[in-house]
């Protein structure tokens, strides 16, 4: 090997070497374009670009809150009410970034049920919601966000929990249930209440874009969370995976054509025309930071206790102590 060469090898040996990404799992509960930020970061390259390498989970409901706490996972994107009912029961979990300032998930009805009760859908919602009584509803999962949204509405309409019959159902489970007509509505967000409406099944019967049920938005969703003790210990990560989230929500509002290019590439088989009418309701709930309120929270406490699933007595008595905005900042 001559002198040139070894002098190359030499000098190519002091070279800084590129460190190796930081590995971490986040837990998502549910296959919805209300995860859009996530799957915006991660198409994107937003946490790449920062040496984050992010491996993805679906876990179902609030599995994924619950993997958080096992420790079998860093991070989950849940909800309000999820963190609220664990931080209740003891757990230490810290909100991180809220992705969507409303609860994404809409009530859907089959349009002839509808029809032949002479549905009006511009009266107020509890009066919408006394079609409820005696359907079969699809929710994501039990005490998930889906079902909490449904049994309030059920409550301002005056019907009693058992007046309306829950089944839990994956995504293709659903729409494959609501086109059969097994089941008589369900409670989910885009592209699957776009792609009822669209059809002409569906119609909406609540619309969480405008904030139904009123009384409690804004309400944390898609709620980047963490246990209270990892960013202590893992403060780069946090950073960083706060960081991505950042900017795929401002990348959602500043990009419609590639937003919808990202939705396209995760439901291939849902048609264009789905997909851009679900962008509209994604830009109205995605906020920009993507900053958790106290507000928020209190809100979710509220969802929790008026579905059943929390006692008031229950209720936090403050919501700043697991609230951390520092990374969206």
């Amino acid at each position: 090997m001559n002198r040139a060469i070894l002098s190359l090898v030499g000098a190519l040996a002091l070279l800084p070497r590129a460190a190796a990404a930081e590995h971490t799992i986040l837990a998502i509960p549910g296959i919805t374009l209300g995860f859009i930020t996530r799957y915006v970061a991660e198409d994107e390259g937003l946490w790449k670009k920062q040496g984050l390498d992010v491996e993805v989970r679906d876990i179902q409901g609030i599995g994924s809150i619950n993997a958080v706490i096992s420790g079998s996972v860093d991070f989950s994107m849940s909800s309000g009410p999820s963190i609220n009912r664990a931080v209740a029961r003891g757990q230490k979990l810290v909100a991180l970034a809220t992705a969507l300032n409303q609860s994404d998930e809409d009530i859907v009805i089959r349009k002839e049920i509808a029809d032949a009760a002479h549905l009006d859908l511009a009266a107020p919602l509890k009066q919408r919601a006394t079609i409820l009584k005696g359907k079969k509803i699809a929710i994501g999962g039990v005490a998930a966000i889906p079902d909490i949204v449904l049994k309030v509405i059920a409550v301002q309409a005056g019907l009693a929990r058992e007046d309306v019959i829950t089944t839990p159902m994956q995504a293709a489970e659903t729409m494959a249930a609501f086109a059969t007509k097994a089941i008589d509505g369900f409670v989910s967000g885009p592209p699957f209440i776009q792609e009822a409406v669209l059809a002409g099944s569906g119609v909406i019967l609540s619309d969480s874009a405008k904030g139904e049920p009123t009384e409690y938005s804004p309400v944390s969703a898609a709620l980047l969370l963490a246990r209270a003790d990892f960013c202590g210990a893992h403060r780069e990560v946090c950073a960083k995976m706060v960081h991505g989230i950042v900017e795929a929500a401002r990348f959602v509002h500043q990009h419609p054509a590639e937003t919808v290019a990202v939705m396209k590439k995760h439901f291939a088989s849902y048609d264009d025309k789905v997909l851009e009418a679900s962008y509209p309701m994604l830009v109205a709930m995605t906020p920009v930071p993507p900053l958790t309120t106290p507000q928020m929270l209190e809100n979710a406490d509220l969802m929790n206790i008026v579905a059943g699933f929390m006692k008031a007595s229950d209720k936090l008595p403050r919501y700043d102590d697991f609230i951390d905005n520092s990374f969206t900042k």
